[in-house]
């Protein structure tokens, strides 16, 4: 058994230190937030689990909300279970999460297939080929 795994079929997450129910989506959840602060030196005290935010008058939920040192939102990550497809709908989802935070990054995975995109300065999406390092966040 995993150490972070205990035997009520939880998962510890460093995030918001607490544990929480293994659903197919936390597995992919907590798997982005381990690469992100493992391989890409992400500070875990720098990430928000499931923040709510106000869209048209109803609450939502962002999966995960990086930040910089000044605590501006710069990176939304959008998890799926790993049978959900990345597909335009997930796409829009974190767009119109997007049109509070105004983040200039998205991530959308579902732990087998991600697309990286960068907001251009025209509002456009490109895709990039890699997650982008810590320090990269931190730009203007």
């Amino acid at each position: 058994m995993p150490e972070c795994l205990n035997h009520s079929g939880e998962v510890f997450d460093p995030v918001r230190r607490k544990w929480v129910a293994l659903t197919p989506e936390e597995g992919v959840r907590q798997a982005v937030i381990k690469y992100l602060h493992e391989e890409k030196k992400y500070p875990y005290e720098l990430m928000h689990v499931e923040g709510c935010i106000t869209l048209n008058g109803m609450s939502k939920r962002c999966d995960v909300v990086v930040y910089d040192v000044e605590m501006k939102p710069k990176m939304i990550v959008e998890c799926k279970r790993a049978d959900v497809a990345i597909t335009q709908k997930v796409a829009d989802q974190a767009c119109r999460y997007n049109t509070v935070l105004r983040v200039p990054w998205l991530l959308l995975t579902n732990g087998k297939q991600s697309l990286m995109l960068k907001v251009t300065e025209e509002s456009t999406l490109q895709q990039v080929a890699e997650i982008p390092e810590w320090m990269e966040l931190q730009k203007p």
